[in-house]
């Protein structure tokens, strides 16, 4: 047997030896929040002086008293009371699978709070649901899978009070440090906070292809380049508001010689840096306006007309590439950048023939590698690999984006 099977036949003994050490610590937690409700119901003052059960628990567990009192009143959902003023318990069924040592203390917890918010006539069933739901999930999908059911027997939710709506909490702050880096933080309304959670989930996926291998890239640089992604597209959007009578823009200063060259390094907005290289990226489409300075730092040139694309060229870029056009991705095409083939420092026209759409993260790596993109006789954008990864440099396309053979 060799080394890697031997680590894995350990580590399949260490998970099942921890996995029965779990089904007997769970199973007498269930057993102890039946005694205390059993206790309770005998009477915990007469048999023992203490005027609550969760106060004898906490001190016959050692634990504290915010602890015990959650204890019991777990119990009290899992487990009926002889006592004449206790109804029946919320979650029996629960209550049997706790028994097993099937169910962790937050998988409990989260099926009794759901079943609180459903009504008495459909709990029965929903927590059958439920238990069925948690034998192949962990307590944050049932928690989410319990509020489909509540929104699917309550679709209005709770009626709205009748009061003037409270103004969201929202608060931005974005400082930049002398490093040249910024910092960002704020607090926002539950509404605001779950849609960009939303939006940066789906701009941070990895991004794994075949030519380029696994993404490696840790969750806070993949949510850096998301939030960067998500900046992005609200630059592109058409109704983004105007200042001073044009649309949001960042002018950056740069020599005529370092932006061709990509050498050197250009100023960005009033005090920040960039690479002369980092420049050349951005020239490409209007999400940077750059002013090109003679040697004297005389203006020569601030934002050609004609490098910018239009919205009539945009959308025929659009309908062309249908998306990133980087073999292997799959971003769409709002989230993607026009690309100058011929860049346009170097006199390349801003026209379809001399145009593809790249996302963020390819765009960079167009100008950072050996792969070059051209456009092939049918018209269509083709990308040739750099040396390392093919010696013939043969032509790859992204079909991702194509229409299906087969489609309408």
């Amino acid at each position: 047997m060799d080394r890697q099977a031997v680590w894995q036949a350990d580590a399949e003994a260490l998970a099942d030896r921890l996995r029965s050490l779990l089904t007997v610590v769970r199973s007498a937690e269930a057993e102890i929040g039946a005694l205390l409700v059993e206790i309770e119901s005998r009477g915990v003052m007469e048999l023992f002086g203490y005027r609550s059960v969760a106060r004898l628990f906490e001190h016959l567990a050692d634990v504290p008293r915010a602890a015990a009192e959650r204890t019991v009143t777990r119990a009290h959902a899992l487990h009926s009371s002889v006592s004449l003023d206790a109804g029946p318990a919320l979650a029996p069924a629960t209550a049997a699978a706790a028994a097993s040592g099937a169910l962790s203390t937050p998988m409990i917890d989260t099926i009794v709070e759901t079943l609180t918010r459903i009504p008495v006539e459909h709990r029965e069933s929903a927590e059958a649901d439920l238990l069925t739901f948690a034998a192949d999930a962990g307590h944050k999908q049932v928690a989410a899978f319990g509020a489909r059911i509540i929104a699917h027997l309550d679709p209005d939710g709770t009626p709205p009070v009748d009061t003037d709506p409270v103004t969201p909490a929202r608060e931005l702050s974005l400082r930049r440090k002398r490093t040249g880096t910024w910092e960002l933080s704020g607090r926002f309304d539950d509404e605001t906070g779950t849609r960009a959670h939303a939006l940066l989930d789906a701009l941070a996926e990895r991004r794994t292809t075949p030519d380029e291998g696994p993404d490696l890239r840790s969750p806070q640089e993949r949510y850096g380049d998301a939030f960067s992604d998500a900046v992005d597209l609200a630059l592109n959007a058409p109704d983004l508001p105007m200042q001073a009578g044009e649309r949001a823009h960042v002018l950056v200063a740069v020599s005529l010689t370092d932006l061709q060259s990509g050498l050197g390094t250009a100023t960005l907005g009033d005090t920040g840096r960039i690479s002369a290289a980092e420049a050349r990226v951005h020239a490409c489409d209007c999400k940077l306006i750059p002013a090109v300075l003679g040697a004297q730092s005389e203006p020569l040139d601030v934002g050609r007309a004609r490098r910018l694309i239009t919205p009539g060229l945009r959308r025929a870029l659009f309908l062309r590439d249908r998306g990133c056009a980087f073999p292997g991705c799959h971003r769409p095409p709002r989230h993607c950048q026009g690309h100058h083939i011929r860049h346009w420092a170097d006199g390349g026209p801003t026209e379809l023939a001399n145009l593809v759409l790249l996302c963020a993260h390819h765009h960079r790596l167009l100008h950072r590698s050996g792969w070059q993109v051209r456009i092939a006789a049918d018209g269509h954008p083709e990308f040739l690999p750099p040396m390392f990864l093919d010696k013939r440099r043969k032509p790859r396309r992204n079909n991702l984006h194509q229409p299906l053979p087969f489609a309408a």
